[in-house]
């Protein structure tokens, strides 16, 4: 019977390394988290005043934008991990960045480039390597009421990328964001394709999704803050419990779409 283990991508700062925390509390499963550097620190910072085993978490070295990193990253959680005892349950794949334009004349090739390359071709790299890890029809999993699936979803393996409302087109409703927008456009498309794969290859065992936090209070978003209701910007902390949550409760009529912190589906 195969094991879970679990991934989140980027974990150093904000919601994914709040996303790690929260995985490592409420789980028992292996986590492995990732940094474009200061692997230490990001470690430190994840299991500060935690009371687990600190061997449950491993922090590889992984930058989205240098494909070496993704494939080295997931080789070692391949020798980690070996498909004949272990399986993939859970992966939050999250990089993003925003360069905001309000009109096409503030559009920069450089801005527009770094936007894509992190926020579109960095989670279809992290398909590309860590997907194969994800269970097959074939793969036995364990009970639904097994030890190792304790706060993780018990009908289905996940593979969750970081969406946006505003990568919605038919919610498209103020225009702007030009290169953001249709970054996030694009990893919706990435996690319905996905889907379309796993359906075929993992059966029920296994679906892709996309996720939108909200506005967090991050770095990212550190320009809109003052423009956001208090109600509305959400910490880092809750962001992650909420898509957690949302990730736990998926059922195969979910698969393939995007989901918001409250469960809600957003249209594409």
């Amino acid at each position: 019977m195969s094991q879970p283990w679990v991934f989140t991508s980027p974990a150093s700062r904000g919601v994914g390394l709040q996303l790690a925390r929260r995985l490592l509390a409420t789980t028992n499963a292996p986590i492995v988290a990732t940094a474009r550097g200061d692997l230490d620190g990001t470690r430190k910072r994840i299991l500060q005043d935690m009371d687990v085993d600190k061997e449950r978490l491993t922090v590889l070295e992984l930058d989205v934008t240098d494909e070496s990193t993704i494939s080295s990253a997931a080789s070692h959680c391949r020798s980690r991990f070996p498909s004949s005892s272990h399986y993939l349950h859970t992966a939050f794949c999250i990089p993003g960045i925003l360069h905001p334009e309000k009109s096409p004349s503030q559009i920069s090739a450089a801005n527009a480039l770094d936007t894509y390359k992190i926020n579109a071709l960095g989670p279809l790299l992290l398909m590309k390597h860590f997907s194969p890890a994800l269970p097959k029809k074939a793969t036995e999993l364990p009970p639904q009421d097994s030890p190792g699936l304790q706060g993780l979803n018990p009908h289905s393996a996940i593979f969750a990328f970081m969406s946006a409302r505003v990568g919605s087109i038919s919610d498209n409703n103020l225009g702007g964001w030009y290169s953001y927008r249709s970054s996030k456009a694009a990893v919706n498309q990435i996690a319905k394709s996905l889907d379309i794969y796993l359906r075929n290859t993992a059966g029920e065992n296994a679906m892709a999704v996309s996720l939108h936090p909200g506005t967090v209070k991050t770095g990212l978003s550190e320009e809109f803050w003052s423009s956001t209701p208090k109600e509305k910007l959400f910490t880092p902390e809750f962001a992650a419990e909420s898509l957690i949550g949302v990730v736990g409760k998926l059922r195969k009529g979910d698969r393939g779409k995007c989901w918001d912190w409250e469960g809600k589906q957003i249209p594409p």
